[in-house]
């Protein structure tokens, strides 16, 4: 059972699109989520160390990097200081953050430590003359607004994508929830990032996970790549556990994802699995 919960897994996915520039064909990023301030080794060092040996030109966290319930502030940010020395960082909030209530605070030393949090906005990441949008946005948590959770995220996208100021671009989207997937190919993201289900939790032969948040049993966005579109999604398994302590036949993932215009050449997307 230990092992189940701290045995790191190395997900690797290629994700081909026409729209990605020249420059980034190859384009390596890693994929975290869902720590739950669980710890790694001694200051996250086994984790550091498969982030590091992906090689990653860009590192995204899509929330819950803390664990309202157990809330551990000093080993969620320790990984977050060690990854931003390895690869530009991007973030986005999950619903842990706001249930915390400690939100502010861990923005505040994020970005003192140069991590980029998305809040309802984009970047353009430029390589030369070329360049792609990394847009991010809040879990609906973050608000009390009486709207329900889709209209709330649909209000964010239509605020981040307004920085956009390129057609026919490639868009990447970070969102803590991945069941919206339908609404999220409705703004023509090329990539879709997300976390949340924690793999299901237990996952079983030709079934998939059992259970996940917003999503109850027999869930359909769980783990890997689903498509919708010309929208691709990747859900990360994630690296803790929150209201349930024990994974099954689910370890831990980081994944890494290789991006490239065709098959030959694809956005490397790698999410490393724990």
């Amino acid at each position: 059972m230990h092992f189940e919960n701290n045995f790191i897994t190395i997900t690797k996915i290629t994700v081909e699109s026409p729209k990605l520039p020249n420059a980034f064909d190859g384009y390596k990023i890693v994929h975290l989520s869902d720590l739950h301030s669980k710890e790694f080794g001694k200051e996250q060092k086994n984790l550091v160390k498969k982030i590091e040996d992906a090689q990653p030109d860009l590192i995204v966290f899509t929330g819950d990097l803390v664990d309202s319930r157990h809330f551990d502030a000093e080993v969620s940010l320790e990984l977050m200081r060690k990854i931003v020395k390895i690869a530009p960082t991007y973030f986005v909030t999950g619903n842990h953050e706001w249930w915390s209530g400690k939100f502010e605070f861990l923005e505040k030393v994020m970005k003192e430590n140069n991590v980029y949090v998305l809040l309802n906005t984009c970047d353009r990441i430029g390589k030369g003359e070329d360049g792609i949008y990394i847009t991010g946005i809040d879990d609906p948590t973050s608000t009390q607004a009486i709207y329900e959770e889709t209209k709330v995220v649909e209000n964010e996208i239509k605020q981040a994508v307004k920085e956009i100021k390129e057609n026919d671009v490639f868009k990447i989207l970070l969102a803590h929830r991945p069941e919206m997937l339908p609404l999220y190919s409705e703004y023509e993201f090329d990539l879709v990032l997300s976390g949340h289900a924690h793999g299901g939790q237990v996952r079983l032969p030709f079934i998939g996970g059992l259970i996940a948040p917003n999503q109850g049993f027999f869930p359909e966005y769980t783990s890997g790549e689903y498509k919708r579109g010309n929208c691709t999604m990747i859900v990360s398994r994630g690296l803790g556990n929150s209201i349930i302590p024990q994974r099954l036949f689910n370890h831990p993932e980081n994944s890494c994802f290789n991006a490239v215009k065709r098959k030959r050449s694809i956005l490397n997307f790698i999410q490393n699995r724990y």
